[in-house]
């Protein structure tokens, strides 16, 4: 037995072992994480134009960190089989170190393959912004401890998550996945998310928490996205960059384990003007000197190597230093401090840097050690290295679980507007349970537990309306994943609801993803909602009164889009005369 493989061995002892006896080649295939395909009955899937097979990335090009995409409705106990299908192939690939297997948020309602999966066979939550429509850390806590037992049983050891940006431009398109716009709020929940998912410490039973984007990628110029050239600009009008690392620091504090820096690049700051993952001041000396951060650094996914992603073109998203090749891209990337090429397959390029002598091997092995570290501390050296599928069948997705998220579901929901049904009578809500009821976007069947149905407004006495907020549809193939743009419904979108309206009181309930411009709808809506991902049967839950609404706005509304466009993109709540203030809801 060798040293590294002695679990009664400290963990830097065991670590240095290993560290001595790697080939560069596996020191390099060390330091890339990158997207592998997972197939509904748990195999492992070809490889195709996007995504290597796993044989490629694990016994080819010797990478062990790899994030997965599910290839359709795929189970935990199904994804548990494939982790230690690649367990088996790792075991026979040099030193045989585990597969450290790591996954996007899965546990809400967006399906967005560059940022979350819907939920699956795992509890269902609301997105974390409805996590931060409750202000509770006590129940994020309990959220991130439920993700972390759900993973544990089917092999995922880091969740590529928490989100610590703040959503203080109404457009960008990411708002959906951070926990809100007040840095303070934002960093008590934060710290319970990491602890959750990690525990006090990072151990056996941990699943690391990579937060991400340093150091915060809420300011983005007009609300446009760094995964593309148009939005690569990140802008500070209001001089409030330190109070974008207020959330980070709470995560610092709470033991986060790793960190992904963001695609944007500082635009009229002291910083280069260079995105963050090629950035040296701000990872070397920002994240390492000041905060004194000696975790993991994944930059965000495809910052070397153009791709072409569901049969469009997609850039290497390498801003500022697009004018440089493969090679030197990577040394820049290492050079600033990073450690591991999130979303790019291509540890030659390494290997090649240290043969030409650009880089000495001294630098790639503080990088590995940092991996390698992790590795052991989530005892996939040991105990962990496998995991039990019928386990995986029975912890996520139970009972307990999914009852936990539709709770939380039901703590989001933001009550808006409760307007009289006609001068002198009581509020729209609560509703009425055995009422009749005309319903746009509600399930009937999910309905028919608490009113009457009928398919003709004329026959009914209230009507329920489930709208998400309006976007600008951009272009296709990746991008269209991304809802970005104008916050405002048109004439032709307004137009069935405010008829609707005009004819007997209607609920109108708006899914949140970005603070829409609701003006038009609060003018005439009987009632007026806002959700965050969740289900029919949370928001019925509050509209007919089984629960008391406590949810409130985790960011403001603006009353008009020309109110977004002259607010400053890096200040919280900054929009002139919000329709609904930061904190507003109503309790019925």
């Amino acid at each position: 037995m060798f040293a590294y493989q002695n679990p009664e061995l400290p963990i830097e002892v065991r670590v240095s072992d290993l560290l001595s006896r790697l080939t560069l080649a596996e020191k390099a295939g060390l330091m890339f994480h990158t997207m592998i395909a997972v197939n509904p009955d748990g195999t492992l899937a070809e490889g195709n134009e996007m995504i290597s097979s796993a044989s490629e990335l694990i016994t080819g090009k010797l990478i062990n960190h790899v994030n997965i995409l599910t290839m359709g409705p795929v189970t935990p106990r199904r994804i548990a089989e494939w982790h230690n299908r690649v367990q088996e192939l790792a075991a026979k690939a040099g030193h045989g170190i585990p597969v450290t297997v790591s996954t996007d948020p899965r546990h809400g309602v967006i399906d967005n393959p560059a940022a979350s999966a819907a939920a699956g066979g795992f509890s269902a939550w609301p997105e974390p912004i409805g996590l931060g429509a409750t202000k509770d850390p006590d129940l994020v806590r309990e959220f991130a401890d439920i993700a972390r037992q759900e993973y544990l049983a089917a092999g995922i050891r880091v969740a590529l998550h928490p989100m610590a940006d703040l959503a203080t431009e109404p457009r960008w398109a990411r708002t959906s996945g951070t926990l809100g716009s007040d840095a303070d709020m934002v960093s008590a929940l934060l710290a319970a998310y990491v602890r959750g998912l990690q525990g006090d410490s990072l151990g056996t039973s941990s699943v690391a928490a990579m937060v991400k984007h340093f150091p915060g990628a809420g300011p983005q110029k007009d609300g446009e996205d760094a995964h593309f050239a148009y939005g690569r600009e990140q802008v500070y009008p209001g001089g409030m960059w330190d109070y974008h690392l207020k959330p980070f620091e709470a995560a610092f504090r709470a033991g986060a384990a790793q960190v992904m820096p963001y695609y944007g690049m500082p635009v009229d700051t002291t910083h280069e003007e260079v995105g963050f993952g090629f950035n040296k001041g701000v990872i070397e000396g920002l994240l390492r000197q000041r905060y004194g951060f000696d975790g993991v650094v994944c930059t965000d996914w495809g910052l070397v190597t153009d791709a072409v992603i569901f049969g469009e073109p997609m850039p290497a998203r390498a801003w500022g230093v697009e004018d440089l090749d493969r090679h030197d891209r990577v040394l820049r990337i290492l050079e600033a401090g990073a450690d591991q090429l999130g979303g790019e397959q291509c540890p030659e390029l390494i290997v090649d840097l240290v043969s030409q002598g650009r880089i000495s091997e001294e630098r790639i092995d503080v990088s590995v050690r940092r991996i390698l570290r992790d590795k052991f501390r989530l005892g996939l050296f040991d105990d962990r290295r496998y995991v039990d599928p019928d386990a995986a069948g029975r912890i996520a997705g139970q009972p307990s679980f999914r009852a936990a998220g539709v709770s939380a579901q039901r703590r989001s929901v933001v009550v808006l507007t409760d307007r009289p049904a006609a001068a002198g009578s009581a509020p729209v809500l609560p509703l009425t349970e055995g009422i009749t009821v005309y319903l746009d976007g509600v399930d009937p069947a999910v309905a028919a537990s608490y009113a009457k149905v009928v398919d003709d407004p004329a026959l009914a006495d209230v009507a329920i309306v489930r709208r998400s907020a309006p976007f600008e549809p951009r272009g296709g193939g990746f991008e269209a994943f991304f809802h970005a743009g104008r916050l405002d419904y048109t004439e032709s979108e307004l137009a069935p609801i405010v008829s609707l309206a005009e004819t007997l009181p209607t609920v109108v309930d708006v899914m949140l993803d970005r603070p829409a411009v609701l003006t038009p709808l609060a003018a005439t809506a009987g009632a007026l909602t806002g959700t965050f991902g969740a289900g029919d049967e949370a928001l019925l839950d509050v509209l007919f009164g089984r629960v008391p609404s406590a949810g409130t706005l985790p960011f403001e509304l603006p009353s008009s889009m020309a109110a977004v466009e002259a607010s400053r993109e890096d200040v919280p709540n900054d929009t002139e005369a919000p329709l609904f203030p930061y904190g507003h809801g109503l309790k019925i």
